[in-house]
């Protein structure tokens, strides 16, 4: 049995605060910044059906095991991992998915701060008026200038790390719990806002078809891996978040009902990002594959010419800011709690390390559309560097891991009492799903891409 007596670890108060926290997490840059740009480069629908797929049949299944892992240690990733597989009588070198999740939690964080530093200072150009009137070719300078000045690219990192610092280093309760509940609802207020601006222009059903209508010649091998990527990423997988996020959930309440309603209703912010998103893109006469850029280089025209753009403007770019702040703190949590529970430092201290190493590293990033534009490795800038090596390989083989951990690993016993699914076939299912499609899918996708089959 597990000893889980520990004053160090926390608990969520409610089963309700678990799910906005674990909602938090998923919804992010990930919905609103990262789903539209990556559905307009692969072109609209089909890409959509593909990544529902993949939420539906790998990214829910590992969710739940992810989940399962946390609360049975009731511990950090690090320590979770080297509990289970010892409890399991497992190889030692299980160990290492722990910190795999950790490390690329940091990474993630290292370069989502950047971007949603982005995010906060579109704010105040908003609130200025910068977007009034400016056609696209004044927009572009703005974003151009904005990203080619690396103090003030790391003044808006920096501010957003503090942030999210000051939140986590108040701990469970008092920080994680108590920003979730205030900014989850103000981020679904401001969405159906976006979503109902977007019905009033005359390419509403313009974005909707391009959103929901499926043109498979238009995907590619590299698109599956990219849906089945941002199912990791969007779900918060496979970096540690959903296993520590778990480990505070008490024992009475159902991993597999929580789960669906976070998955739920992180599909349904993605979607209505794109719904609110692609309209106005489409209305103003943009291209929806603009790629990273999409919001700070298009939208601004939008929200610049529209009636009321100075407000939706200010909203969106809230919005977009709340949003990456519930994922954030998320991502830094697991390096806190494991410096706390197996080093001894205090949540002060925790904090201040990791979220000083985790802001060094993202000066990589800040630098990478400036100063070391030029500085390639394997093609690619630091900045695609992270998000391919984060999103597209050590999430998508983490969430494979953890697949085969809790499908063939873990005793059967152990994850039904976990799981406690209301009717056997649902466990029966979960089963199927977790040790066989889920990592075959994963298997098959990087077999794919990498030109074996």
């Amino acid at each position: 049995m597990i000893d889980t007596n520990t004053t160090a670890h926390g608990k969520w108060s409610s089963r309700y605060a678990y799910i906005l926290a674990a909602t938090g997490s998923a919804v992010g840059l990930g919905n609103i910044w990262k789903f539209p740009y990556i559905t307009g480069e692969n072109g609209g629908g089909a890409f959509v059906l593909v990544y529902l797929a993949c939420v539906l049949v790998i990214g829910i299944p590992i969710m739940m095991a992810e989940t399962m892992l946390g609360r049975r240690s009731q511990r950090n990733p690090i320590e979770a991992m080297e509990i289970l597989t010892k409890e399991a009588n497992a190889d030692s070198h299980w160990h290492y998915l722990g910190w795999m999740g950790v490390i690329a939690g940091l990474l993630i964080l290292s370069y989502y701060s950047v971007v949603a530093g982005w995010a906060s200072a579109y704010i105040l150009k908003a609130f200025t008026g910068s977007f009034v009137d400016a056609d696209a070719s004044a927009i572009k300078t703005l974003y151009a200038d904005f990203i080619s000045s690396p103090i003030q690219l790391i003044f808006w990192h920096t501010l957003f790390m503090l942030a999210t610092m000051y939140i986590v280093v108040k701990g469970v309760k008092n920080g994680l719990e108590k920003a979730v509940q205030y900014l989850m609802p103000a981020l679904f207020v401001l969405m159906f806002l976006l979503v109902a601006y977007a019905m009033t222009t005359n390419s509403y059903f313009q974005g909707l078809h391009f959103l929901f209508t499926p043109d498979f010649s238009k995907l590619t091998s590299n698109s599956v891996l990219t849906a089945m990527g941002h199912a990791f990423f969007t779900l918060s997988l496979g970096m540690g978040a959903i296993m520590v996020y778990g480990s505070y959930l008490p024992k009475d309440v159902s991993i597999s009902k929580t789960v669906f309603m976070i998955a739920g209703a992180d599909t349904i912010v993605a979607l209505l990002a794109g719904i609110a998103i692609f309209p106005i893109v489409f209305a103003n006469n943009l291209h929806p594959s603009s790629g990273p850029g999409l919001i700070f280089e298009t939208l601004p025209i939008a929200f610049g010419a529209m009636t009321g753009g100075w407000l939706m403007g200010i909203l969106f770019f809230i919005m977009l800011s709340v949003a990456a702040l519930t994922s954030s703190i998320s991502l830094i949590e697991p390096a806190v709690a494991w410096l706390v529970e197996n080093r001894g430092f205090t949540r002060e201290k925790a904090c201040i390390w990791s979220g000083g190493v985790t802001w060094l590293l993202g000066l990589g990033t800040v630098f990478s559309f400036n100063v070391w534009s030029d500085f390639k490795v394997f093609d690619r800038s630091i900045f695609q560097l992270l998000d391919y090596l984060t999103a597209n390989l050590m999430l998508p083989i983490g969430g494979f891991c953890i697949a085969i951990f809790a499908g063939w690993i873990m005793s059967p016993k152990h994850s039904e009492a976990e799981l406690d699914m209301p009717i056997a076939q649902g466990y029966q299912a979960w089963k199927l799903l977790v040790s066989y499609v889920a990592p075959a899918a994963v298997f098959f996708v990087f077999l794919h891409v990498i030109g074996v089959l």
